[in-house]
């Protein structure tokens, strides 16, 4: 019965303790906490200061666990104790994202203060940027070169990142952007490119959280020529008049194409290499596009209208001469060079003036108003009158200076020149020599060379 009677009276006393309106026991107040820690590189460590107070006081021997975030979650970095200034410390090494340099310090509650924590985002000092481009100084048209990027970041080894690579051809102003690259583990990128001029490089490495933007120095790539450029002797004169380089070569080697004259084309021709009275039409008359070798030692694309029985022949000619790697000027179609009263033609003056090799041109023999030219048929090819001239009744034309010279490659003197030799194995005959030095005729069936009426036993350019 005592037993019971005790039990009741704890229980009522307790129940007392709690009656409504009857005040509880205050909590403490939470302590206060501070975080601080200087900026560093990444990769090295800084010092993570804890302060922790309570009631303005230095909290002395608190317990303080210390994590940092990475990849989105917190991992544990140290447990440590206030000092009798209410500090605690832990070194922590920065990383390159600063998402992961967030650190939390976090205080446990006693009865003399409440639990609390602070978090910081510790600054990264920046580091300098080393870019470099490196690769050949020149390479050979219509191949590759290599550009090699390295990214470092100074006194911290490779930056895994994107750069930017930007080009600038000769005669342009401006760069131009023309690849985005990415660094590897070990900083460096690979590019091939292939400019057809000479160019200049550059690349330029953003700014990251760590490290400061950079730029690499220019980069020369020279575009050389695959042949030997055309070395003139001493004093020779430039042509007279100058035409536009013409378009780059299409396909390997000569890739000669002949085939009947497109609309376009012949409307291009009319009214200046051919017009009506003419012996030969457009059905009779073939486009031979071929590659050929210019002076500098580039590749070119040029055109011939031909007589559609010699195109064959005429096409085989000039692609034993690419072979081997005799040049040409240039190779228009002589109708560029617009209509020619003189002549009543297309205008050969022009045409020689300019160096050009053409063929078909249905006008009156330079020097010799209404006599036809052999070139009104088709069948005749001029090669590089400007270095090999014609000696009419009227003078010599383009120029007197290259009359009695050669030269190994572009200038013929006698039948002994690769180029004559080349000319005769496809049936082109050398038929004035030495008075008409770069006109050559198909010979017809028999080794005849057309009739042409007034042209019997004269030069007929």
């Amino acid at each position: 019965m005592g037993r019971w009677l005790l039990v009741v009276v704890l229980a009522l006393a307790t129940a007392l303790a709690v009656l409504p309106g009857q005040a509880r026991a205050a909590a403490p107040d939470p302590a206060v906490v501070t975080v601080a820690a200087p900026a560093v590189h990444a990769g090295e460590a800084t010092t993570v200061t804890v302060t922790v107070t309570a009631q303005g006081a230095p909290v002395v021997g608190g317990q303080v666990g210390i994590e940092r975030n990475r990849d989105g979650g917190w991992v544990p970095v140290a447990d440590v104790v206030t000092d009798a200034s209410g500090r605690a410390t832990a070194s922590v090494t920065l990383l390159r994202d600063p998402l992961n340099n967030r650190v939390r310090a976090t205080v446990e509650g006693t009865d003399q203060y409440g639990g609390a924590s602070a978090t910081l985002a510790v600054p990264l000092r920046k580091r300098d940027s080393l870019v470099t481009l490196g690769g050949p100084g020149a390479f050979k048209d219509e191949t590759t070169a290599t550009l090699t990027v390295r990214w470092r970041a100074v006194g911290a080894g490779p930056i895994d990142g994107q750069v930017v690579l930007v080009r600038r051809l000769a005669g342009e102003r401006d760069w131009r952007r023309v690849a985005v690259l990415a660094t590897g583990g070990d900083g460096t990128a690979t590019i091939k490119v292939s400019p057809r001029v000479d160019s200049r490089w550059r690349v330029f490495a953003p700014p990251l959280p760590w490290v400061r933007r950079g730029r690499s120095e220019v980069h020369g790539l020279d575009n050389r020529p695959p042949v030997a450029p055309v070395v003139m002797p001493r004093g020779a004169p430039r042509p007279r008049r100058s035409v536009p380089p013409q378009g780059r070569a299409v396909g390997d080697g000569a890739n000669a194409r002949i085939r009947r004259i497109p609309n376009g084309v012949w409307r291009q021709m009319t009214g200046r290499s051919w017009h009506r009275g003419c012996p030969v039409g457009r059905a009779g008359l073939r486009l031979v596009s071929i590659n050929y070798w210019d002076y500098t030692g580039y590749r070119r694309r040029g055109e011939l209208v031909v007589a559609a029985g010699v195109a064959g022949r005429i096409a085989g000619a000039l692609r034993d001469m690419y072979a081997a790697e005799l040049p040409i000027r240039s190779m228009y179609r002589v109708d560029r060079f617009g209509w020619s009263e003189r002549l009543h033609g297309a205008d050969d003056y022009a045409s020689m003036a300019a160096g050009n090799t053409s063929a078909f041109n249905c006008r009156d023999v330079v020097g010799r108003p209404g006599i036809r030219s052999p070139h009104s048929y088709g069948r005749s090819l001029d090669i590089n009158p400007w270095e090999n001239p014609y000696r009419s009744p009227q003078g010599v034309y383009p120029n007197t200076w290259w009359l009695s010279r050669s030269h190994p490659r572009i200038a013929w003197r006698s039948r002994g020149h690769q180029v004559v030799q080349i000319m005769a194995r496809h049936g082109l005959r050398w038929t004035y020599g030495l008075n008409d030095i770069h006109h050559f005729d198909a010979v017809l069936r028999g080794g005849r060379v057309l009739r042409v009426p007034g042209c019997d036993s004269t030069v007929c350019h």
